[in-house]
């Protein structure tokens, strides 16, 4: 007896149960039995990303009079509840998978042509009055469609998500600049104490490393602008219109905002991922200025009273569970995590790229899964922090100019006057009598007590000399 649960689906290599809900077919169902790995899916960007290049290739080939209106458009609205997010739970397929994607093709096209078919009236599995391969994949290939779908997802989650979060983050930080530019601070390098520094110039830093990165993701966003769509199996463009991926190209800008064009040259489009690794490699460029960014922020806070304490940052949580009172610097931590994961998807991401070989790269579904990842958490992760700790950042005017007097640094203004070893001098015995350097320098009547208020005031050396 027939199981009411199953229905019967054929492929090129015979039949296949499938679940007699699902809207795919033979060739997804063989991938979910083959690839049994991870649980991993292609996320939300990407399987959008899928529905937009469906529904752009039935108008053009509509448009090129290859595919009939009515078949057009059954398609182009099944593509549409994908593009929505309504037709997820059909994307079944492990992200490791067959290298070129084509499992995750072919489930976007099975379930593209039964939702048309259902659009239809007819019966799902039949492929009748849509076929997955001769009308959703209609001028197509795996090989330029995944690409493709990496190109367009990648690019629209940096537009959308990521670059406005840290426009935000820029914003907010230079906003603090300017308020506590009257604030000074102890500079230090190497974890030493150096000479003063503004702490709007400190922020005004962090500010300007925002900001360069959003400019790194305009850049990212470049590199994926040329598509491998229109080059099929291995560049050539077999069993396509000539004119097919330049409309693709302008169809898709059309729906994502983002300047797309057809690949200048379609076997390097596909025999290689040099844009997506480029795109990759400008993420990593941020997640390193994000991590030196909240490592600062949380290391000015750190105490609030054994530490440096220069910054206080909100208290957004407790911060232990024995410890009563205890805040810990948990948005930088955050931060810092999901920067640390991004260069480790960076990495997976070349080495993915690394593995192209001929015609074509074998590691799609892996480098989609890393970059969108990153895209993800770097958007999110960065519109907290903006929100949620620099938004209450405030400075300890106090702690900052107490800890200015303490310092030795302050004996290099007065090394162009009374010298280097005479200023070390000084130093020294500061830091060995537990005095400060202007108490020495004072005692030892090295200048008059106005020359040397002149010369030890903390404002006069955050600007280069003669600087007003």
């Amino acid at each position: 007896m027939a199981d009411k649960n199953l229905r019967i689906e054929s492929d090129s290599m015979g039949a296949m149960e499938v679940p007699a809900w699902a809207l795919w077919g033979a060739q997804t169902q063989r991938a979910v039995e083959n690839f049994p790995i991870s649980g991993y899916r292609f996320d939300r960007r990407f399987i959008r990303a899928m529905g937009l290049i469906k529904q752009a290739a039935a108008q053009v080939n509509c448009e090129l009079g290859l595919l009939d209106g009515q078949r057009a458009s059954w398609i182009v609205t099944a593509a549409q509840e994908v593009i929505d997010g309504r037709l997820d739970e059909h994307f079944v397929i492990d992200i490791f998978q067959t290298g070129s994607g084509t499992s995750t093709n072919m489930n976007a096209n099975e379930v593209i042509a039964n939702r048309a078919i259902q659009l239809a009236s007819g019966k799902v599995g039949s492929r009748e009055p849509v076929h997955p391969n001769d009308h959703v994949n209609m001028g197509q290939s795996s090989n330029d469609v995944i690409p493709t779908a990496i190109h367009v997802a990648a690019a629209e989650a940096f537009r959308v998500d990521l670059l406005p979060a840290l426009e935000e983050l820029a914003s907010r930080l230079k906003e603090k600049a300017d308020r506590y530019w009257e604030v000074i601070k102890i500079g230090r390098t190497h974890l030493q104490d150096a000479t003063p520094i503004r702490l709007g110039q400190v922020i005004g830093g962090w500010a300007a490393q925002a900001k360069l990165s959003a400019e790194r993701v305009e850049r990212a966003m470049a590199a994926l602008r040329e598509l491998p769509i229109g080059g099929t199996a291995v560049g050539t463009g077999i069993n396509t219109h000539v004119d097919f991926g330049r409309l693709m190209a302008a169809k898709l800008s059309e729906r994502t905002g983002v300047a797309f064009i057809e690949a200048a040259d379609h076997f390097e489009a596909q025999a290689g991922k040099d844009g997506v690794c480029e795109a990759s490699g400008q993420l990593r460029a941020v997640a390193i200025a994000l991590t030196k960014i909240a490592n600062d922020v949380r290391w000015l806070a750190s105490g609030p009273r054994c530490g440096i304490g220069e910054l206080r940052i909100p208290a957004t949580q407790p911060g232990s569970s024995i410890m009563p009172g205890k805040v810990n610097p948990v948005m930088s931590e955050m931060l810092v995590q999901v920067c640390t994961q991004v260069l480790g998807n960076d990495l997976a991401v070349s080495l993915g790229a690394r593995d192209s070989v001929f015609e074509l790269n074998m590691m799609m579904p892996l480098i989609a899964r890393n970059l969108l990842e990153s895209v993800r958490l770097l958007g999110n992760g960065v519109r907290v922090f903006a929100a949620r700790c620099v938004a209450g950042l405030e400075a300890d005017a106090d702690r900052c100019r107490a800890m200015i007097e303490q310092s030795l640094a302050m004996c290099t203004s007065l090394a162009p006057v009374i010298g280097y070893d005479q200023a070390a001098a000084i130093a020294k015995e500061a830091y060995a009598s537990g005095r400060t350097v202007r108490e020495v320098a004072l005692a030892k009547g090295v200048l008059p007590a106005d020359r040397l208020d002149a010369l030890l005031d903390p404002a006069a050396m955050t600007t280069p000399t003669g600087k007003e």
